[in-house]
């Protein structure tokens, strides 16, 4: 099985990707069969920052669960604001 097939199982979730000589966490927002559409998370302000294109024989690793992603998507949640019922 291909990377990219596999990796298409986890398009619209937040993931830690090696590329290249860089690194980071983001959101896949797409998988296609030679690229991979890649929405970098800024884990310092809580939002996303650039979105970009990869070359898919560029990814050297993508973890898609961890201790790591779970706080990050923590922290996240809770930087929300909350829903209020009388704002309905």
């Amino acid at each position: 099985m291909r990377l990219v097939d596999k990796l298409k199982q986890f398009e619209r979730q937040l993931v830690f990707m090696k590329w290249g000589t860089s690194e980071g966490y983001g959101k896949l927002n797409y998988v296609g069969c030679d690229f991979v559409e890649f929405e970098v998370f800024d884990t310092d302000e809580l939002e996303y920052t650039d979105k970009i294109i990869i070359n898919a024989q560029l990814i050297l690793e993508v973890v898609v669960k961890g201790s790591d992603i779970s706080r990050i998507l923590a922290e996240y949640s809770a930087s929300l604001p909350e829903h209020n019922n009388d704002n309905v």
